[in-house]
């Protein structure tokens, strides 16, 4: 524990949701970006905070605590210090099934994220991107197109630097927030002024009961506290969101997209151009955008009609999705070695991500897919290996079931249980005008730190052969 800044801990009545000066006691579970973050922010509105993290906190938020006298501690939990709070905020990555927060529930105090408590605090214009799939490209676009544009605009979410950080010490007019699910669980005040809602598909299930309907719950979260002054975008084809539309009294302005143009789609790709109706009218030719494949059509119409909404200026919005570079991780192009091309798609953690990139590639495929299952049904993506795949290689500390699901295929196969055994099993299946493309469908838990330790360890071995 951080003994030199420690508090006593103390019983005070329950937090008033308001802004204002802080009064009580305030619990943060968690000391990554978020929760390091979150702990600065109510410090500076008057709050007794205490942090706590099972982990052991990263130098860099250690220093960022001390430095403020906020005390913390690591390595384990102290009850008697964290069952004193009148509220806590919890790392998304912290699932509620957590001894820590199982006793908090039962003990009725609430739970908040860091999004839910940041946005006490600011009266700034918030656009909140959410979905199973192509989150982090569209957050990341809408942000490029706002910033091109001379927003003052900050980046925040799952991507950027901690929501809770900036309202502290940094503020912007405009936040681009990419929300998790996890995220969206403990936000309930919370308003987006622009909502983008791109698909929802099974992803993390094991963190719902394996229930899909309470993950779609919690995507649908996105829309909550949304008033007829505000925007929601979303993908007019996706099953689930239609279907989940039909249960809510939307007040917000509906801004529905789609590939083509028909069921009242206010944007779609139409002879080669792409075209938003309103709020005002603009198009640009398909072949200018810079991002290819059928999901980035959809990742690029969400952030044109943000961009739209806020009252970006065309030019702006044209430029920008001529020229955006990319998303590391995301169907990131490595490099060429003895004519095969490698491809990062470590952000594919789930099914319907790989099958996206499997439908981009136009060469003969060695996939690599594999890591800790969340409850994955590979069967949507069985045809598509079938047909674009010459070969599988299996990444995982246990692949029984990518065995189950993919020996039948009678495709050439791999087991592999580190990133070097992987890499060089793909160097001696791939041939000439092959992709080898990491695309794993999974967490990266099992043998890595995170999806973009994977990554990084990918092209580094392959920069090396």
């Amino acid at each position: 524990m951080n003994k030199s800044s420690n508090k006593s801990a103390k019983l005070t009545s329950p937090l008033p949701h308001r802004e204002g000066p802080g009064e009580g006691r305030i619990v943060i579970l968690g000391a990554g970006e978020s929760g390091a973050g979150a702990a600065v922010l109510a410090k500076k509105q008057g709050f007794d905070v205490f942090v706590s993290d099972m982990a052991k906190i990263a130098p860099r938020y250690q220093q960022m605590l001390s430095e403020r006298d906020i005390p913390w501690e690591d390595g384990g939990h102290t009850e008697e210090l964290i069952l004193t709070a009148d509220e806590i905020i919890k790392s998304p990555g912290i699932p509620d099934t957590a001894p820590i927060v199982k006793k908090a529930i039962e003990k009725g105090i609430p739970i908040i994220s860091e999004i839910e408590f940041a946005g006490r605090y600011t009266t700034s214009k918030m656009i909140c991107i959410t979905g199973s799939n192509g989150k982090t490209t569209t957050t990341s676009l809408i942000y490029h197109i706002f910033r091109d544009a001379g927003y003052d605009v900050g980046l925040a979410g799952n991507i950027g630097h901690s929501l809770a950080l900036q309202v502290a010490e940094e503020p912007h007019e405009y936040y681009v927030i990419e929300l998790s699910s996890f995220q969206l669980d403990n936000m309930y005040k919370f308003r987006a002024n622009i909502a983008v809602l791109l698909n929802i598909t099974p992803d993390h299930l094991d963190r719902y009961d394996f229930k899909m309907q309470n993950y779609v719950d919690a995507k649908m979260r996105i829309l909550q506290n949304q008033t007829a002054d505000d925007a929601f975008v979303y993908w007019n084809d996706d099953p689930v969101v239609s279907r989940e539309l039909e249960k809510y009294d939307i007040k917000a302005v509906k801004y529905p997209f789609s590939e083509l143009r028909h069921n009242g789609n206010i944007a779609y790709i139409e002879q080669g151009k792409y075209t938003i109706e309103k709020p005002e009218p603009f198009n640009m030719e398909q072949e200018s955008l810079s991002l290819r494949g059928r999901h980035n059509i959809y990742n690029s119409l969400a952030a044109g009609i943000a961009a739209n909404v806020a009252g970006i200026k065309k030019e702006v919005i044209r430029k920008s999705l001529s020229d955006f570079p990319g998303v590391e991780h995301r169907l990131e192009k490595v490099c060429d070695v003895r004519g095969v091309h490698y491809v990062n798609d470590s952000k594919a953690t789930n099914v319907d991500a790989c099958w996206y990139a499997l439908d981009s590639m136009n060469t003969p495929v060695v996939l690599i897919i594999g890591g800790k299952d969340k409850g994955n049904d590979y069967a949507p993506i069985i045809p598509l290996v079938k047909e674009k795949c010459r070969a599988i290689v299996y990444l995982g500390a246990d692949n029984t079931k990518l065995h189950q699901n993919f020996d039948q295929l009678q495709l050439p196969v791999r087991d592999t249980h580190s990133m070097k055994e992987c890499v060089e099993a793909c160097y001696e299946l791939a041939q000439t005008g092959d992709t080898v493309l990491l695309s794993p469908c999974c967490a990266s838990f099992d043998l890595f730190k995170n999806m973009e330790d994977r990554g990084e360890q990918f092209k580094e071995l392959v920069r090396n052969l």
